[in-house]
């Protein structure tokens, strides 16, 4: 904000307030003039901490600005001060005020969920665990768990297909001829019990016994070749082995069975938190965090700020043991916030040794590196707007970028998709997918203008109008976003420019169009500002593309039973289990599809001749 918006904040009349504040506990919020919440704090004394923003000898210059711009204040009491870290929490993620903290990742990390079926299924798992069964886990990426799904697969032949496969089968799928289940969903392939000591296992491995599985097998295999079951023994050492070689790939934390440790680094107003994941004696991955920091903020703001966002979010799991870098002010109170979350004891450990010490010292290292490589980044696409700045004689900094682009297979299942870039490069929370419809297939004019009358909506929020419209195409893509924009009457209007390729295709030959003059901008192939609309433009091609595909994708994998009017899930599951698969339903009689239970001669009339027109 500049110094004569500041200016013309209205003066808050702190002392009208503070005279009758409540000295609970609780959360405040500040608001600037256009009633836009600023900050979100909690107080163990509200009216002592709201105090301290208004004394004459304020030292901090990031509260000094953020005083000024107060020009109303309003309070939520609370009966806890846990309670108030919650809140605090709650209301940062609505509000996302400017001088708070953010923490900008804030998706729940994956697990692996052995449900509570009479056959249990393990999958991978994201988001709150309202299903029965058990989750193991969290694990720092969906990678993570898809490879411990798929060397598990190798090990325990436990089911992983979708409850719909599973009730449908009326023989084993290909998983059993591979030898990566045993076709509990056909009855006389695996009794109930062998199935059960598969699954208890795989529940072991997951909870990190590995040594008590391998023990286990070793039992079995004793047993089956004292039996002469030789084929049987045979699969036990071979999951014996398997798992020995797994083995000696994990790491192991030693005594520590669940522990989260978390490192900081910060320099020129940017921060980097990397977090280590210990569960089950392993560790299972880390991952960095890059919170937005306001100006001037202090470290234990940061990492406090952090902590509460991470783990009051919803959808963690919350070790018994965090270790930090630094002691918080708060840490009591906070420890109570996690405990009572949690519904158990969590502890935060700082000036540590032995193994919670070498592990923050990783964790350091790591977020130290991350941070050089973030900067060194940051620098490289700093220079690269000056120069597009330069190039398009901008007066003022670009702040909003964004790029459209098409995508589709010969006219079928078209997806527009928009990208967006920020002085810091891509800005992802504010990508956008258009599944196209209505348009003559092939049409990429047509596909642009509706995508633009989808995304430039009236009303739309100013400040996510862009500063530049980049157009994936020549004269004929910007034409249509010109016409579009003929009678735009938002309070911005972008520039818009078309990406045209060079005759050959090649990157390094693209030409910049002009809206209006449609003059061409042509640059070097070397250019850095070159680089940045092809670094915008690629994006927006890939995002169009991974769309169109998953879209393919999505329509291959439909049935074309979930079409035919008057059939439902449970019509459709008779239909395939009667008939015995798609391609029997496909090419049975009305009078073979009228034998089906709960289809009569009418409705197999009509399945029959739906299909044939299909």
């Amino acid at each position: 904000m500049s110094d004569s918006e500041t200016e013309q904040t209205p003066k808050f009349d702190s002392g009208s307030f503070l005279k009758n504040l409540t000295q609970q506990p609780g959360v405040y919020r500040m608001y600037n003039d256009k009633r836009e919440v600023i900050y979100v704090g909690k107080a163990k004394n509200l009216k002592k901490r709201v105090s301290s923003y208004f004394k004459s000898n304020l030292d901090s210059v990031k509260t000094i600005t953020l005083v000024k711009n107060i020009a109303h204040m309003d309070v939520t009491v609370t009966h806890s001060e846990t309670e108030a870290y919650i809140l605090e929490n709650n209301f940062i993620k609505k509000y996302k005020p400017r001088y708070n903290v953010l923490l900008r990742d804030d998706k729940s990390y994956p697990y692996i969920h052995l449900s509570g079926h009479k056959h249990p299924r393990l999958t991978i798992f994201r988001g709150s665990k309202k299903d029965k069964g058990e989750y193991f886990g969290p694990y720092p990426s969906a990678w993570s768990v898809r490879e411990s799904l798929r060397l598990m697969q190798k090990i325990f032949p436990v089911r992983q297909c979708e409850d719909s496969y599973y009730r449908a089968r009326s023989r084993p799928c290909l998983q059993y001829q591979l030898k990566r289940c045993s076709a509990p969903c056909v009855p006389g392939y695996v009794s109930d019990d062998e199935y059960q000591d598969q699954v208890n296992l795989a529940r072991l491995f997951l909870k990190g016994k590995s040594k008590d599985v391998i023990a286990s097998l070793a039992d079995k295999m004793e047993q089956a070749s004292q039996s002469l079951n030789f084929e049987q023994a045979a699969i036990h050492r071979d999951q014996i082995t398997i798992l020995n070689r797994i083995q000696e790939q994990q790491w192991v934390s030693g005594s520590q069975e669940e522990m989260d440790v978390f490192g900081l680094a910060y320099r020129n107003g940017m921060a980097c938190i990397q977090g280590f994941f210990i569960r089950d004696n392993k560790l299972l991955g880390n991952k960095s965090f890059t919170p937005k920091v306001p100006a001037n903020s202090e470290l234990s703001e940061v990492l406090e700020s952090f902590v509460v966002q991470y783990y009051l979010s919803g959808g963690k799991s919350i070790p018994a043991q965090v270790v930090l870098p630094f002691k918080l002010e708060d840490k009591a109170s906070l420890e109570a916030a996690l405990s009572q979350e949690a519904g158990r004891k969590v502890s935060f450990f700082q000036g540590l040794r032995d193994e919670k010490k070498r592990y923050l010292e990783l964790a350091n290292t790591n977020a130290e590196t991350t941070l050089t490589t973030m900067l060194s980044q940051q620098k490289s696409i700093h220079a690269r707007y000056l120069e597009l700045e330069r190039v398009l004689e901008w007066q003022e900094p670009i702040q909003r970028m964004e790029c459209f682009d098409i995508s589709h297979t010969s006219g079928q299942q078209t997806v527009a998709s928009c990208v967006v870039f920020n002085r810091e490069g891509p800005f992802k929370n504010d990508y956008r997918r258009y599944n196209i419809e209505g348009i003559t297939p092939g049409d990429d004019y047509a596909a642009m203008a509706q995508a633009l009358k989808r995304r430039f909506k009236p009303g739309c929020d100013p400040a996510k109008i862009p500063d530049i419209l980049f157009i994936d195409g020549g004269k004929g893509q910007l034409a249509q976003a010109e016409n579009f924009f003929e009678d735009w009457q938002g309070e911005k209007m972008p520039q818009l420019i078309g990406v045209a390729k060079g005759t050959s295709r090649k990157p390094g030959l693209e030409t910049l169009i002009m809206a209006g003059s449609h003059e061409t901008i042509p640059l070097e192939a070397d250019s850095i500002a070159l680089h940045l609309v092809q670094h915008i433009r690629d994006e927006s091609h890939r995002f169009a593309i991974a769309g169109h595909r998953n879209r393919r994708q999505k329509e291959k994998s439909r049935s074309k039973l979930e079409d035919i009017p008057g059939v439902g899930a449970k019509r459709r599951q008779s239909l395939l289990r009667y008939m015995g698969g798609l391609q029997e339903v496909l090419g049975a009689s009305v009078e073979q599809l009228e034998q089906v239970p709960g289809v009569s001669r009418e409705l197999a009339e009509k399945i029959h001749a739906w299909l044939r027109s299909a």
